[in-house]
């Protein structure tokens, strides 16, 4: 199921702009102290770091992503998500665009 609304949160207001702007994201608190993050990732095939483990939902439009240490492109749509470990990378891959809700912890 896709996450379509999230209550009672601290929303950073100035966003996060990655790769020249193919990667716009806002960071945003939960009560309980839960860190994530909402954003489009633009046409563009990219790399990403990770510190903390991630958890990738999409909420719209659709990915293309590679875990590091694999050769394996793998799909990813409304609804779906994928995980990357803690201080590790992943690839990704978009055509038109991929919204997302990033999941920290």
């Amino acid at each position: 199921m896709t996450t379509t609304h999230i209550p009672n949160v601290t929303l950073t207001t100035q966003a996060n702009v990655y790769f020249d702007g193919k990667c716009v994201s806002h960071g945003f608190q939960l009560a309980d102290g839960t860190r994530k993050s909402v954003g489009v990732v633009l046409p563009a095939t990219l790399t990403f770091n990770t510190g903390a483990p991630e958890i990738m939902e999409c909420v719209a439009g659709a990915c293309d992503y590679k875990l590091a240490g694999s050769n394996e492109w793998l799909r990813s749509g409304p609804g779906e998500r994928f995980s990357i470990p803690g201080n590790s990378s992943f690839e990704i891959r978009v055509t038109d665009s991929y919204h997302y809700i990033c999941h920290f912890g």
